[in-house]
């Protein structure tokens, strides 16, 4: 794949223990972290399957598995449906602020909280300072902290990039005590909210996974689109 000028550099890992699929190994392609990234470049690269974490970008590239599926959401054709409205009724309280993505410490302990609560079993815990740091912010993307409060407490947060044909979900976290307001799904409402408030198309949402819990809800958000053997298809 070509930049303006040069060729780009990659790297493929060797095999890991897959992140989603316990039973699975995986094979990881990084872009050389020595590249000069551009909001351009990262675009594109979304646009054929890649995913930030931190200030790298990068795809599953798995011998004989192709269980991550990149997904996509249309803006302008999504109608949400009745568990979604519901979600939308059950959060009314809610007040919502953007805001340049950067640590502080509110939203650091409302992150340690969240993984304390809900990934106490996985390699993100425990929580770190550089481990947010690392995982969420970057040095060349453009990216924002979508903030919601009930009254005075920050109750979720969801990190997305802006890119020149969409928004790019990264990560959403929530105090574990309020998981029953469905805030995960109310925070991905609120980014199809400014994305279609933009004028943007698109809301990249990440890897639709068949098999794995965490990962299969993506396709509840219609009219979606997965990235199969290079094209874009809708799911019907």
């Amino acid at each position: 794949m070509k930049s303006e000028s040069t060729e780009l550099r990659f790297f493929l890992t060797p095999e890991h223990p897959c992140s989603y699929l316990h039973d699975r190994q995986a094979k990881t392609l990084f872009l050389d972290p020595r590249e000069t990234i551009s909001g351009s470049l990262y675009s594109r690269l979304t646009n054929v399957g890649f995913r930030r974490s931190g200030s790298h970008l990068y795809r599953p590239q798995c011998g004989g598995c192709t269980a991550c599926i990149p997904t996509r959401l249309r803006i302008s054709a999504f109608e949400p449906n009745r568990t979604q409205r519901r979600c939308l009724r059950d959060n009314q309280d809610l007040r919502f602020e953007l805001a340049p993505a950067a640590w502080s410490p509110q939203v650091f302990n409302l992150y340690e909280r969240y993984i304390a609560g809900r990934h106490r079993d996985g390699d993100m815990f425990p929580a770190s300072e550089d481990q947010f740091r690392s995982f969420l912010l970057s040095p060349w993307a453009t990216t924002f902290f979508l903030c919601a409060w009930v009254g005075p407490e920050l109750a979720a947060v969801a990190v997305f990039d802006r890119l020149e044909q969409g928004l790019s979900a990264v990560y959403t976290f929530y105090e574990p005590e309020l998981e029953k307001r469905g805030l995960g799904t109310r925070m991905i409402l609120e980014e199809i909210h400014l994305a279609e408030a933009l004028g943007l198309p698109w809301l990249y949402l990440g890897y639709w996974i068949r098999d794995s819990e965490k990962m299969r809800y993506k396709t509840n958000f219609r009219p979606v689109q997965l990235l199969v053997n290079g094209q874009w298809v809708d799911l019907v």
